[in-house]
């Protein structure tokens, strides 16, 4: 049987976190959440890199892969996971514990946390119908030095989530303070216009995932030339396809956005396949 302990912190089932940790404090930290399959991360290498440059680019030092394969393989051991099961592991990194006030100590020891969670269930009707995205209110500020980092400061998130209780959405597209198209709540997004596929510029805001840093490298098997740009929403909505992915459920066709539907094709398919047997 699965051990029942879902959680480890700084590689102890037995350890609190501080209550003057600054990623409880102010969100200071990052985190990567990805499949576990067989008790083995899923592309580790890819998350591996981002917490480096995550961590990196608010000054923290970023515990050794090492480390946290140990740790992994505390929380995961592999006799007791099948070779097809795949569950969750969400990996949190803080700068750790400092004193009140802003300013960071001059030497911090970094807190690690990961957490195991079940995969999640995903309808089969967002893998052969498609999904609904609602456009959220609530927008996201412009940020340079955070675009594109996975920090721990996800409010606008959770604003942008707390819009809607239809179980028809399955998630929300967020634009910037310029209505820029820039992801969603949980997602990234593409939209094909012919033979290109375009997913948002994140120099000033959002979450740059390694599921998309993957789908822009298949340009050459998906037979498109992939760019990085600004999208206005009504250029999201003129699109002939959109596509929406993450590192749980890959990606997914868009069916809906309020009004605007797509029919049924077969991109986010391709994809999954190709993210899947390679």
């Amino acid at each position: 049987m699965a051990s029942l302990r879902t959680s480890l912190i700084n590689g102890s089932f037995d350890q609190t976190i501080s209550a003057v940790d600054r990623g409880f404090s102010y969100g200071d930290g990052v985190f990567r959440t990805m499949k576990i399959k067989g008790g083995q991360p899923i592309s580790w290498p890819f998350h591996y890199q981002k917490l480096v440059a995550d961590c990196a680019a608010i000054g923290i030092v970023c515990p050794s892969a090492e480390l946290l394969m140990s740790d992994m393989q505390q929380l995961f051991p592999i006799n007791e996971f099948d070779d097809e099961q795949v569950q969750v592991v969400k990996i949190i990194i803080t700068r750790g514990e400092g004193e009140r006030g802003y300013a960071p100590p001059a030497v911090t020891i970094p807190t690690r946390v990961l957490i195991k969670s079940n995969m999640p269930s995903y309808a089969d009707a967002h893998y052969t119908q498609g999904v609904r995205l609602h456009i959220c209110d609530t927008r996201l500020a412009l940020q340079p030095k955070l675009a594109g980092i996975k920090h721990l400061n996800r409010l606008e998130n959770v604003l942008a989530r707390m819009e809607w209780r239809d179980e028809s959405v399955f998630d929300g597209l967020m634009l910037d303070q310029n209505d820029h198209v820039i992801e969603c709540t949980m997602s990234n997004i593409f939209a094909r216009v012919g033979q290109t596929l375009y997913t948002p510029d994140l120099s000033q805001c959002g979450v740059a995932g390694i599921t998309r840093q993957h789908i822009l490298g298949l340009e050459n098997l998906l037979g498109l030339t992939a760019h990085v740009a600004t999208i206005s929403l009504q250029e999201l909505l003129n699109a002939d396809e959109v596509i929406i992915c993450n590192s749980l459920y890959g990606a997914f066709q868009v069916a809906a956005i309020g009004d605007q539907t797509w029919k049924q094709q077969s991109l986010a398919s391709t994809i999954r396949n190709i993210l899947t047997h390679g």
